[in-house]
């Protein structure tokens, strides 16, 4: 038999594969998101999430203990016409166009930065204030028990 091997030659040959010393390699770090800006808005229902806000009220009116509000209304928004649908789309498209206008604004306010008048601490003057108000109780408070 040309070109064949013997078993013991085949024995002798194996193939190799790289593994390294664990068995695992390094998990990878995820990468950091970026931190969320509380000031953007947010961005508008679809036609059936505004459908689902109207739904959930009344289907838990008549079913209160019943926990498929989201089963049922997935299958009633299949079964709607889209004339029974218009009145969502339109809610929905209304919503969009408030969206992308506040959004605009927005941008506009991100493209000029931040106003040189501004703190940049997230607390409103008012919280500040209060917090200064609270430092000075304490601190005679503490005057008063070391007495």
């Amino acid at each position: 038999m040309k070109g064949s091997r013997s078993k013991s030659q085949v024995k002798n040959t194996s193939l190799s594969v790289n593994k390294k010393a664990g068995g695992a390699s390094k998990p990878r770090k995820p990468a950091k998101k970026a931190a969320k800006d509380p000031n953007k808005p947010k961005r508008p229902a679809s036609a059936f999430f505004v459908f689902m806000e109207e739904f959930r009220q009344t289907y838990k009116e008549k079913h209160p203990n019943n926990k498929a509000v989201s089963v049922a209304g997935g299958d009633k928004w299949k079964s709607m016409s889209e004339a029974e649908k218009a009145p969502y789309v339109a809610k929905a498209e209304k919503r969009k166009a408030e969206y992308e206008k506040n959004m605009k604004a927005y941008n506009k306010r991100q493209a000029e930065g931040p106003k040189p008048d501004e703190d940049e601490s997230e607390k409103s003057l008012s919280e500040v204030n209060n917090e200064d108000e609270d430092d000075d109780e304490d601190g005679s408070e503490e005057e008063e028990d070391d007495d």
